[in-house]
């Protein structure tokens, strides 16, 4: 797929892709299974289900793929970064095995997906690399090739050309993939039945209420990225989310695979046909306050791709979970006929078709193989601890800043920028736009009440704790809050 772009604030997967729109729920429902959420899970989920010849419906609140799907880099590896040494360290090599195996197994179902389908999404295998800039690093990569050798994975360590900047060392995860996620999901969606514009507001066992009626299902999968509902399943305290950026560059000279940096600021690099994806400065929700992320993106291709412009820019969100291993099986167990997939990390393409396959054996009575180590209710304590004790502080301190942090004043606030300013007695979340308006809202998170932080790169307001997003005018963009932070 060629295209001739034009630069946009927004994926060039939504600049190249049109997804028809589908009706919203037309009245009261019954049916078998029931998915929340048309991102990749749950639309993978949901084929995957009426494949087995499971009544199965997709309620999305907005439309097809429009959460974090549409902003994926669109990697399907089972390359996670340095993970699999670490695994073995810490779980054993039993279970790490099992997590390569069943990410690799995720892999092979996308190319027998693309191929029973004949779906044009520029579906391509190719090695994916885990790489170094860094002399210091290169030992760790070696003790990560083995690693990931030892379990099944068809990797090694070696060099690699062909970058604009020097290594000094790669992991080489042969036989991965990448593709163009609207261009596959449009296809995929068009097969099971989705209706849009219909927000789930709350779901009180088999029944799901929402702004457009209630479904009562046997089954209910939560595949909205990040579970609303606090309790069962308590996965606001188990996992916290992760920001990252991409731009696109227009760039005719293909790269022969998918490049991923572990150095500490370092670079994610992919090719699409005509262009280049380059992304990084990751950081936890909540936790930017200079606003450089795009910037140093942004220095970074000048410097090594000087001819190059800028054609699209985006952001990404990932639920990041305490021992590294996603959420995929049964809520709770005081709801086992409820499901649930997050904890994706950066990973989300890999994980979303793994969930599906999960879910879809765990419904239909199938044997898994990968169920066990991905269930919601394990506990790796070794694995968890150094996380949930960071969560655990980041949130104390958020509940607590309006005790020990003096706010701005209004008059402080300089055009272009937020802050938390004290009106009266009251704390608010403000915007002073370049006009000189002030735009305000609670200081506030409406899901567990943590307070908001300014998040320039954006012009949004996130909260450090859980990962929700608010425009500056209050509107939700992000969850797991479920509703706007507006006056």
């Amino acid at each position: 797929m060629e295209h001739k772009f034009k630069e946009k604030n927004k994926s060039i997967w939504s600049m190249t892709t049109h997804l028809p729109p589908r009706d919203p729920l037309p009245g009261n429902l019954t049916v078998e299974a029931a998915v929340i959420g048309a991102g990749m899970a749950g639309i993978l989920t949901a084929y995957l289900l009426q494949k087995q010849g499971v009544d199965v419906v997709v309620l999305e609140a907005d439309q097809v793929a429009s959460g974090q799907t549409k902003n994926t880099t669109a990697k399907i590896t089972s390359q996670h970064g340095i993970i699999y040494h670490d695994l073995i360290k810490k779980l054993g090599k039993q279970k790490a095995a099992a997590y390569a195996l069943a990410n690799e197994a995720a892999v092979r179902a996308y190319g027998e997906i693309v191929a029973e389908e004949k779906i044009e999404c520029d579906f391509e295998r190719l090695p994916s690399y885990l790489y170094t800039t860094q002399p210091s690093m290169t030992a760790k990569l070696e003790q990560e090739a083995k690693a990931a050798s030892a379990l099944g994975i068809p990797a090694h360590f070696t060099q690699i050309h062909g970058l604009p900047f020097e290594t000094v060392g790669a992991v080489c995860f042969e036989g991965q993939a990448q593709f163009h996620p609207l261009a596959f999901i449009k296809h995929l969606s068009q097969k099971v039945t989705v209706y849009e514009g219909t927000r789930v507001l709350k779901v009180k066992k088999h029944m799901i209420f929402t702004d457009r009626g209630t479904v009562n299902a046997g089954h209910v999968i939560f595949a909205s990225h990040y579970p609303f509902l606090n309790l069962p399943g308590m996965f606001f305290a188990r996992q916290h989310q992760d920001r990252s950026y991409v731009l696109c560059l227009d760039h005719p000279d293909k790269l022969d695979g998918m490049f991923y940096s572990v150095d500490k600021d370092g670079l994610s690099l992919r090719w699409i046909p005509g262009a280049l994806l380059l992304g990084g400065s990751s950081h936890r929700t909540g936790k930017n306050t200079a606003g450089g992320e795009y910037q140093r993106l942004k220095k970074a291709a000048k410097q090594y791709y000087p001819d190059s412009r800028i054609i699209a820019r985006w952001s990404a969100q990932d639920c990041m979970p305490h021992d590294d291993i996603p959420f995929i099986g049964r809520y709770s167990v005081f709801r086992p006929y409820w499901y649930v997939a997050t904890g994706f990390k950066k990973w989300g393409m890999t994980s979303s078709m793994l969930s599906a396959m999960i879910i879809r054996d765990l419904i239909c009575g199938l044997e898994s193989p990968y169920a066990k180590l991905f269930c919601p209710q394990r506990f790796h304590i070794r694995a968890s601890l150094p996380s949930l004790m960071a969560d655990m502080g980041e949130s104390v301190v958020s509940l607590t800043k309006g005790a020990f942090h003096l706010p701005l004043r209004a008059v402080d606030l300089k055009e272009g920028h937020g802050g938390i300013i004290r009106i009266g007695l009251k704390r608010y979340a403000c915007y002073k736009d370049e006009k000189g308006i002030l735009h305000k809202t609670s200081a506030r998170c409406p899901h567990l009440g943590c307070e908001l932080k300014w998040n320039p790169a954006e012009r949004t307001w996130d909260c450090p704790c859980h990962g929700s997003r608010f425009d500056y005018d209050g509107n939700l963009i992000d969850n797991p809050a479920q509703k706007g932070n507006a006056f």
